[in-house]
């Protein structure tokens, strides 16, 4: 079972100063649009390839633009034996809905 954390709350833990890694999943073109800050940034044909970048042992949130491709995400993650993942309900979308922040990364 996929666990999913909206908007509001992952605002208010990211404020809290809670240890959570946030990953943007999405293409370079889609994050050259915008990105929550501090997001690590792995596009999800990377996964596979970056695993070692993500720790077992903290919480790890994915997220894309709806949400469709990181639930896909953690799903993949969970099949390899991270049971710390939660998928961003609504993605990026949802998030800039609230008006939340969104940042223009450097590349």
């Amino acid at each position: 079972m996929i666990i999913e954390i909206d908007s509001e709350s992952l605002r208010k833990r990211l404020t809290d100063g809670e240890e959570v890694l946030l990953v943007d999943i999405r293409t370079p073109a889609e994050i050259a649009q915008g990105a929550i800050p501090d997001a690590v940034l792995i596009p999800m044909h990377l996964i596979p390839l970056r695993l070692s970048e993500l720790p077992k042992d903290r919480e790890v949130v994915l997220y894309c633009r709806s949400g469709a491709r990181s639930y896909q995400a953690c799903a993949y993650l969970m099949q390899q034996g991270y049971d710390r993942v939660l998928n961003l309900r609504g993605g990026i979308i949802a998030w800039a809905r609230h008006g939340f922040p969104i940042e223009t990364p450097a590349f």
